[in-house]
C-alpha cells in the first residue's frame, strides 16, 4: 500500500488527444460519439530490474468534439515518474468501422508536449484484434533504437510482411510480391488470355500480391475482380475520391466512355474530315442520356459539359498545342521540337555509328542495312558537310524503334484494324539549336511469301512525296505514342517504382529516417497502378483497344524492360549520357555538358536533379555521418537487397546494380528513386493532353499500311485522288480517339490534394532542426528554379521553347494549382 501511494505521488497524468478524420462515407456522425480508442503508452527504455520491456500504460480516449471534418478524442493516462520517455503509442479501435488517425498529441509529460504524426487508417478491433503501433516523430537507425522499442520495431515489420498466404482483405496493411498475372481474363474468353509478366520468358518488375484465386482455365493467372487489393494506407484519400481525381480511370470509364460507345456504334468508323475532328472542340459530340449525372459532373475541367433535353454534349477543351497554332502539328520543325520539349523527351538519341544497321537475325528479319544512305543524308543537309563530319560533330540524332518493333510486325498485322512497321527517324542539328527532320525509314520484315520491304520517306515540296511523308510521320508518331505510354511512362515510372514501395514497407521501420524520407514519394502509386491494371493495361483495356500493338502492348513493355532497363541509368545525368545527349564534364555546372544546348527537358531537369541531390545529401549525411553506418544498417541493406532480388528479381544477377556501402551510394540511389517518382513521371505525364489531346499530332495507332507497300493500282488511285482521306483513314477511329482524349484529359490533371516536390515539409523533418533547415533551403532553391524556367521561356534565342505559337516548356516547373495546368512536379506518381 505504501509503495502504491509513493508511486501515485510520483506519477504524472498525461492527456492524450487523438485527432481523426471523420470519414465522408460515415452516414451518421453520432456513430463515433461515445466510442473509444484503447491506448497504450510504450516506454522507450527497458525495465532496469528485469531487462524486459516495461508494462505499457493503458487508458481510453473518448470522442469529445467534432468540427470541420475532424473528431477529437481525449483520455487521461497516469504514468509513473520512472516510466521514462514515451517511444510509441499502441492503439485499438473500438468503433465498428475503420477510422483515419491524423495525430496523437501527449500533453503533460516531463519532457513537454509530444506530437506523433500518424496519418493512417486504423482497422476496427472487430475486424482484426491486432494493435496498431505509432512511433514518435523522432527517427532512429536500427542500431540506435531505444532498447524498449526494439521488439516493437521488429514485430511491426513482421506484421507488414505477412505470411504470403490467403487472399488479402481490404483493411489489411500487408506488403508482398507477385507477378503481373492478372492482366488477362481467360475464364471470360480465350481471346482475353494474356501471358504472365515476370519470370524468365517475360522479365518484369513485381507488383503487390493480392492472393486472389487462380483462373480455372489458366492456373498461372489470377482471377480478375472489380476491386484490387492494395494495403489500406495506399488507398486514395476521401477528398481525392470524391473529387473524381482519385478514381481517375474507372470513374471516367463508368460515367462517360459507355456513352461514347453507345453513340459511336461502328468501332472502325474514322473521321470523315479534319472539320469533324475540330468539331470535338467547338460543337462537341452529343451523347445519349447519362444515368449517373453525378459521376459525370466529377470529370476534370478539361471537359466542358452542357445538358440539353436530358442529353449530354461532350466538348473537349482546346489543347495548348492547338490553341497556340492550329497548324503546328503539320510543321516539320514542331515534329522535331517535340522530341526535345514534348511529352516524351526520353527517346531522342545521338547517332554515333554509320551506316545504320539492325542487330536482329537477318535470316528472320531480312537484310540488316538501313535504306537511309549517305547520299540521302548529305543531300538532306544541303551538302554542308560530309556524313563523317556530321557524326563527329554530333549533328545527327534519331528516334529508333526499328529493332524493338520489327519482331512484333507479323503478329500485330494478324489483328484487324491495325498495322505496324519498324521505324527510324533521322534529324540534323541546325546551327540555331533546333532539329531538322531528314528521313523516315519504315520496314516490314519478310511475311509469308513476301520479302522484306523497306522505304525511306523525305520531306518534300512535291505533292506526292509530301503526302507520303505525312503518312510516314503519322506511323512514327503512333510508334512514339506507344513507346511513350508503355515504356517511358508506365514501365519506367509506375511499374518500376512499385517494388521500391513494397520493399520499403517490408524492411524499413516506420521510425527509420530513410523510410520517412521516401514515404512522400510513394503516395498513391500502388493505388493508381492497381487502377491501371483494372482498366488501362488489362486485356482489351484502353491501351490494347487504342494503340498500334493492341494485345501485344504489355509484352512490348516486358521486352523493353529486359533489353534496356537498368537502375543505374534511370537518374537524369546517366540517362542523358547513355543516349549521347550529354557527356561527363566536371567543369560544367551539373557535372555534364549537353550535346544539344537548347534541350528544355534536360536543361530544366538538371536544375531539379542537382537541387534534389543536395537535399538528399544534407539529409543522408545528417543520419549517416560515417560510411560504416550505411554498411551496418541491417534494415537499409535488407531493403536494397529485396529491391534487387525480389522486386526486380528478374534482373537480380546483373552486374550494374549499385552497391550500398557509402553515403555517396545511398545518395545516388535515393536521388534516382525520387527523380523517377517525381520529375520523370511529371515530364511524361502532365503534358499528355496538351500534346495528345489533338490526336493528329500524336495518333496512338496507325490503322492502314503505306500506300506504296505492295500497292495495287486501285490503292494508288485512291491515294492520288484523295490523299487527305488516306491520312484520316490511318488515324485512330472515332471511338479510339475520343476514348484516349478523355483518358488523357484525366491523367494530365492535378488533384486538389496534390503534394509537390519541395512544397510541404513532413512533420518528422520539421521536428529536427538540421533536416528542417535543409528542406527550407531545398524549397527556396525550387522557387528560384521556377523563376529561371520562366525566364528561359521568354528567351527568344531558345527556339525549342519560345516562338510564335510555341507551347512554352513548363512541365518541370515545381509547383502548380490543381487542374489541367501543364506544370507542377508532384512528390509521387499519384495519377
Amino acid at each position: 500500500m505504501a509503495n502504491n501511494a509513493a508511486e501515485a505521488e510520483n506519477s504524472i497524468t498525461i492527456t492524450a488527444v487523438v485527432t481523426t478524420k471523420v470519414p465522408l462515407s460515415l452516414s451518421n456522425v453520432e456513430d463515433i460519439l461515445g466510442r473509444t480508442f484503447h491506448l497504450e503508452l510504450a516506454s522507450a527504455q527497458l525495465d532496469p530490474k528485469t531487462g524486459m520491456e516495461k508494462d505499457t500504460i493503458k487508458g481510453y480516449a473518448r470522442c469529445v468534439s467534432q468540427k470541420e471534418g475532424n473528431a477529437n478524442y481525449e483520455g487521461k493516462l497516469v504514468v509513473p515518474a520512472n516510466f521514462g520517455e514515451v517511444g510509441a503509442v499502441l492503439v485499438e479501435n473500438e468503433h465498428p468501422t475503420e477510422l483515419f488517425i491524423k495525430t496523437i498529441v501527449l500533453n503533460g509529460s516531463l519532457t513537454g508536449t509530444l506530437n506523433i504524426t500518424c496519418n493512417s487508417w486504423v482497422h476496427s478491433k472487430s475486424e482484426n484484434p491486432q494493435k496498431r503501433v505509432f512511433f514518435t516523430n523522432k527517427s532512429y537507425l536500427p542500431s540506435q533504437t531505444p532498447s524498449g522499442l526494439r521488439g516493437l520495431r521488429e514485430k511491426e515489420l513482421e506484421n507488414l510482411r505477412g505470411d504470403g498466404k490467403g487472399e488479402r482483405k481490404a483493411f489489411e496493411r500487408i506488403y508482398d510480391y507477385d507477378k503481373y498475372n492478372d492482366l488477362g481474363d481467360p475464364d471470360s474468353s480465350d481471346e482475353l488470355a494474356r501471358p504472365v509478366l515476370g519470370g524468365e520468358e517475360h522479365p518484369y518488375p513485381r507488383r503487390c500480391r493480392t492472393g486472389r484465386d487462380p483462373c480455372d482455365k489458366d492456373p498461372l493467372s489470377e482471377k480478375r475482380s472489380l476491386s484490387i487489393y492494395v494495403p489500406r494506407d495506399e488507398e486514395f484519400s476521401d477528398v481525392k475520391t470524391l473529387t473524381f481525381y482519385c478514381e481517375t480511370i474507372s470513374a471516367a470509364l463508368d460515367a462517360l466512355l459507355p456513352q461514347i460507345r453507345a453513340t459511336l456504334t461502328d468501332s472502325n468508323l474514322g473521321f470523315p474530315s479534319f472539320l469533324a475532328i475540330d468539331s470535338l472542340f467547338i460543337q462537341g459530340m452529343e451523347l445519349p442520356q447519362v444515368e449517373n449525372q453525378g459521376l459525370l459532373k466529377k470529370l476534370s475541367s478539361g471537359l466542358a459539359k452542357a445538358i440539353k433535353h436530358g442529353d449530354t454534349i461532350l466538348r473537349f477543351k482546346i489543347p495548348k498545342l492547338l490553341a497556340g497554332d492550329h497548324f503546328s502539328w503539320l510543321r516539320e520543325e514542331e515534329f522535331a521540337r517535340q522530341t526535345l520539349a514534348g511529352v516524351n523527351p526520353y527517346s531522342i538519341q545521338l547517332v554515333t555509328e554509320w551506316p545504320l544497321k539492325s542487330e536482329l537475325d537477318p535470316k528472320i528479319y531480312g537484310p540488316l542495312e538501313s535504306a537511309i544512305t549517305t547520299a540521302i543524308v548529305e543531300q538532306g543537309i544541303g551538302h554542308q558537310m560530309t556524313i563523317n563530319e556530321a557524326i563527329n560533330g554530333k549533328k545527327l540524332f534519331m528516334l529508333d524503334y526499328h529493332d524493338l518493333l520489327l519482331p512484333c510486325v507479323k503478329k500485330v498485322r494478324d489483328i484487324e484494324g491495325t498495322t505496324l512497321y519498324g521505324s527510324r527517324t533521322l534529324f540534323f542539328l541546325n546551327p540555331d539549336g533546333t532539329l531538322k527532320p531528314l528521313a523516315i525509314e519504315l520496314t516490314r520484315p519478310p511475311i509469308d511469301d513476301k520479302p522484306q520491304w523497306k522505304q525511306v520517306f523525305l520531306p518534300s515540296t512535291d505533292t506526292i512525296d509530301s503526302w507520303l511523308w505525312r503518312l510516314a510521320k503519322s506511323h512514327v508518331c503512333a510508334h512514339e505514342s506507344g513507346y511513350h505510354e508503355l515504356v517511358s511512362h508506365w514501365l519506367r515510372t509506375h511499374c518500376c517504382t512499385e517494388p521500391y514501395i513494397i520493399a520499403a514497407n517490408r524492411q524499413l521501420s516506420a521510425m527509420h529516417p530513410i523510410y520517412r524520407f521516401l514515404h512522400p514519394h510513394f503516395r498513391y502509386t500502388m493505388k493508381i497502378n492497381s487502377l491501371a491494371r483494372l482498366a488501362l493495361i488489362n486485356g482489351n483495356g484502353i491501351i490494347e483497344s487504342s494503340f498500334s500493338l493492341r494485345k501485344y502492348s504489355m509484352e512490348l513493355s516486358s521486352v523493353a524492360y529486359d533489353k534496356f532497363w537498368r537502375f543505374d541509368m534511370e537518374g537524369l545525368p546517366a540517362d542523358l549520357i547513355r543516349r549521347g545527349m550529354a557527356v561527363k564534364d566536371q567543369t560544367a555546372e551539373h557535372g555534364v555538358k549537353l550535346t544539344i544546348k537548347d534541350y528544355p527537358f534536360a536543361d530544366d531537369g538538371l536544375l531539379i536533379w542537382t537541387a534534389t541531390k543536395q537535399w538528399v545529401s544534407d539529409y543522408v549525411n545528417h543520419y549517416y555521418p560515417d560510411a560504416s553506418l550505411v554498411e551496418s544498417d541491417q534494415e537499409l541493406q535488407a531493403w536494397w537487397t529485396e529491391v534487387r532480388t525480389q522486386g526486380h528479381g528478374d534482373k537480380k544477377d546483373e552486374p550494374w546494380w549499385p552497391v550500398l556501402e557509402t553515403q555517396e551510394n545511398l545518395i545516388e540511389i535515393l536521388t534516382t528513386i525520387i527523380w523517377v517518382a517525381s520529375c520523370h513521371h511529371s515530364a511524361v505525364n502532365f503534358g499528355q493532353y496538351a500534346y495528345g489531346g489533338y490526336f493528329p499530332n500524336r495518333p496512338t495507332i496507325a490503322r492502314t499500311n503505306m500506300p506504296t507497300e505492295d500497292p495495287s493500282e486501285q490503292d494508288l488511285k485512291k491515294f492520288m485522288e484523295k490523299p487527305t482521306l488516306a491520312l484520316l483513314q490511318s488515324f485512330p477511329s472515332q471511338i479510339q480517339a475520343t476514348t484516349v482524349m478523355t483518358v488523357l484529359d484525366v491523367l494530365s490533371t492535378h488533384s486538389i490534394d496534390e503534394e509537390y516536390l519541395g512544397g510541404k515539409i513532413e512533420a518528422t523533418w520539421a521536428d529536427n532542426p538540421v533536416t528542417k533547415d535543409a528542406f527550407e533551403k531545398f524549397n527556396e532553391r525550387l522557387k528560384e528554379i521556377e523563376a529561371i524556367i520562366d525566364a528561359r521561356n521568354t528567351d527568344l534565342k531558345l527556339k525549342n521553347r519560345t516562338g510564335a505559337g510555341i507551347v512554352p516548356y513548363q512541365l518541370l516547373k515545381p509547383f502548380s494549382d490543381s487542374g489541367l495546368t501543364g506544370m507542377g512536379i508532384p512528390n509521387s506518381i499519384s495519377i
